[in-house]
């Protein structure tokens, strides 16, 4: 059984960073690619980027294009979501996904609990 387990999250200001971290227990994540989506308090979920194994990144969400570096570590079995210029509206739970079973967005096999990110004014 897969476990993502993520940390990182937190209470920053606007422009701040934060990194957040998914670690992955299965024996497969050298081959899965890796995703992170968010979902505010009253708000659909956003996709807001993936990795593959082969280290090639895709940012789903414009907003944060220039700002969120994804990456990830196979020897730690980490995922990462460097997170730069923090915006209010950047405020979330941050959930780490791993295994895309479809083609949609939001289909993935294994997720992990989720992290709070929480940007001031």
């Amino acid at each position: 059984q897969e476990q993502l387990v993520e940390s990182g999250g937190g209470l920053v200001q606007a422009g701040g960073s934060l990194r957040l971290s998914c670690t992955h227990s299965g024996p497969t994540f050298n081959m899965d690619t890796m995703g992170w989506i968010r979902q505010a308090p009253g708000k659909e979920r956003e996709f807001v980027a993936q990795i593959h194994w082969s280290d090639d990144a895709i940012y789903w969400l414009d907003s944060v294009k220039g700002r969120f570096t994804i990456s990830r570590d196979n020897d730690k079995k980490t995922v990462y979501l460097q997170m730069n210029d923090l915006r209010p509206e950047d405020t979330a739970v941050y959930y780490c996904a791993a295994q895309r079973i479809g083609a949609t967005p939001f289909s993935w096999r294994y997720w992990g609990q989720g992290t709070q990110v929480t940007v001031s004014s």
